[in-house]
């Protein structure tokens, strides 16, 4: 028969009492915070460790609580650690249950099922703080006291899954299965496993294939570059609008296609420059023209920009040597880069073209320096 619940009396303060309990007295005017606190000092109630008794004065109960957690045999000590660290793991404050699983290892004492405990156990604080490598070793140096540790091989294999190695993490799997084949836990993370080991070598047959194909159309684009005789010249220091913006072919099947590139196009009276992310071979320098001259009628009157128009601009093209030539306005870029003498290469795969109005044309050609120019580009 089961007993009645009875409602514990309320205290009624007699003649000459305290308003409050005895042992709640000393409390009555104090606030929250210091009954907390007052209360942490108390080891059964402690949230953290507090060495001083609050007056700077030593903590007895807490150095009392430090030595009975030292008394007894070794292996009864690191039992006592393991205890208590279980207790912290189940409230899932790893990070302290590790630090009470460290000194339990500390102890070391002689009882292989304690230590065997202590290292699984340490190994899973390790997995949940994401410490893989630390929990593979911690399972390890438990396999040493007991080799049919279940609970091991299945954190291993949870291990190395999340750091995707999934031929390592099956084969602890599969070694553990052949001691427990009924262990679900194992099961579960077995089917896991062959589905991340799967949608992985997915991802990377589907990355080999494109890899193939890039390098596939990569080489008909350099094919097509060979047929027409272009050179290119790769800077040390490429523009970083070119990272985006790639040479290629209109037809990217058929290298006979017309060429596509990007176009740097500077002014070097006025130090500015354009970029164009995509000129087809085919075109002139007067059909770039026409592009870039379509701006604001108040661009064309600011300071360096009065001569900014088709007429009076001529434009120049590097060599492969250094030097520079006078590139004709109805002359196609493909005809520019085929030429074996002078040599008119493409940097960095684009189309680089500089643009100078023609009353300042012979100044700026006396000051071009081919040496200065072939160091630059290293």
């Amino acid at each position: 028969m089961s007993k009645q619940y009875v409602k514990p009396k309320r205290y009624v303060p007699g003649p000459g009492e305290p308003a409050l309990p005895p042992q709640l007295s000393e409390f009555q005017n104090k606030s929250t915070d210091d009954v907390m606190e007052e209360l942490n000092r108390m080891p059964f109630f402690m949230s953290k460790l507090d060495d001083t008794d609050g007056e700077g004065g030593q903590n007895v109960e807490l150095e009392a609580l430090k030595a009975l957690a030292y008394e007894g045999e070794p292996h009864e000590i690191a039992e006592n650690f393991k205890n208590q660290g279980n207790d912290l793991y189940r409230a899932k404050r790893y990070r302290d249950a590790r630090e009470i699983y460290n000194r339990g290892i500390d102890i070391n004492c002689d009882d292989a099922k304690v230590n065997e405990s202590l290292f699984s156990n340490r190994a899973a604080c390790e997995l949940e703080l994401k410490n893989y490598r630390s929990c593979i070793n911690d399972c390890k140096r438990a396999l040493q006291y007991n080799a049919k540790n279940t609970k091991c091989y299945y954190r291993i294999a949870k291990a190395f899954l999340l750091l995707n190695k999934y031929e390592d993490s099956k084969q602890a799997v599969e070694f553990g299965l052949k001691l427990d084949p009924q262990n679900q836990a194992l099961n579960a993370l077995r089917q896991n496993v062959d589905k991340k080991k799967e949608d992985a070598d997915a991802y990377e047959a589907k990355k080999l294939k494109e890899r193939t194909e890039r390098e596939r159309l990569e080489t008909i684009l350099e094919a097509s570059m060979i047929l027409r005789n272009f050179k290119n010249v790769d800077t040390a220091n490429p523009p970083e609008l070119l990272e985006d913006a790639k040479i290629s072919l209109e037809n990217k099947e058929d290298m006979e296609s017309q060429l596509i590139f990007p176009a740097m196009v500077l002014y070097p009276i006025t130090d500015e420059f354009d970029f164009i992310g995509a000129v087809g071979e085919l075109s002139t320098p007067e059909d770039l023209l026409s592009t870039l001259l379509q701006r604001p009628q108040e661009w064309f009157q600011q300071p360096g920009h009065e001569e900014y128009t088709a007429k009076k601009l001529i434009g120049f093209m590097e060599t492969e040597a250094g030097g520079l030539i006078k590139v004709g306005k109805k002359v196609t870029f493909h005809d520019v880069f085929k030429m074996e003498k002078p040599s008119v290469p493409l940097f960095d795969k684009s189309l680089r073209i500089y643009l100078v109005p023609k009353s300042k044309s012979e100044a700026w050609l006396a000051k071009w320096d081919k040496t200065e120019a072939l160091k630059k580009r290293k």
